[in-house]
């Protein structure tokens, strides 16, 4: 190794040059294409909140860090059709010509919707009831936030994400920027299906050495992303909060 003492100009200028990243001027211009998300078809999700003469959901994003945290923005779009209307499949999704982050490209798979009984996050619980869970599982052994609580890794509605301190009425409650709505959870999108502490969530189908992230999508580097949709009008632009 050389200490900086012992660069060159020409070592110089070329870290400058890589510390500057990508010249503006040389990217494409014109619309950027949203990547496809995830699909749902209301015959294997019903619980989701389809409008009046919907039976298909698709989420786009932008592959850029804007999806992360947002009021509702372009960057995050849900599409709700009617999938007997849908006329021509494309063979292949467009492909944008750069992308913000690698990490919100999902790797293309197979979603086998299975409903599950999860219980909220202790900080939505009654007080009391939370006092009785935290002395039955003191010694942490029994895992109610681990093996009882939210289930981690993708998920189509269900409770908030255990980080969502959503107090009614709170100037942190999570609203639709159109109409002010409290929002809904829509979609998250974890970090992992599983880790050692909720390793019961392991679909036993699956093999003990098998991904734990299977889209490899990391929104924030490791964080939990979710899409809050709006019980007024679901198709009102979705509220995403990352942590």
């Amino acid at each position: 190794m050389y200490g900086r003492d012992d660069w060159t100009a020409e070592d110089r200028a070329e870290v400058s040059r890589i510390a500057c990243g990508h010249d503006a001027s040389m990217l494409p211009g014109g619309p950027h294409p949203l990547i496809p998300v995830a699909q749902f078809y209301a015959r294997d999700v019903p619980g989701l909140p389809f409008p009046e003469g919907s039976d298909l959901l698709q989420v786009l994003w932008c592959p850029f860090i804007d999806v992360e945290d947002q009021g509702g923005s372009d960057a995050v779009q849900l599409r709700w059709r009617r999938a007997g209307e849908v006329a021509e499949v494309l063979a292949a999704a467009p492909e944008p010509l750069y992308v913000g982050a690698d990490e919100l490209v999902p790797v293309p798979c197979v979603l086998h919707a299975e409903q599950v009984v999860e219980h909220p996050a202790e900080h939505d619980l009654d007080p009391a009831l939370a006092g009785r869970i935290g002395s039955w599982d003191e010694d942490g052994d029994r895992g109610y936030r681990g093996a009882l609580s939210v289930a981690p890794g993708w998920k189509a509605g269900g409770w908030a994400a255990p980080f969502t301190f959503r107090d009614s009425g709170g100037p942190d409650e999570l609203r639709c920027a159109r109409c002010s709505a409290v929002g809904e959870p829509l979609l998250t999108v974890g970090s992992a299906e599983w880790d050692a502490e909720s390793v019961s969530w392991r679909p036993v189908e699956e093999a003990h050495d098998a991904s734990t992230t299977p889209t490899e999508v990391s929104a924030g580097l490791g964080y939990t992303l979710q899409l809050y949709a709006c019980p007024a009008d679901p198709r009102h632009p979705p509220v995403t909060v990352t942590q």
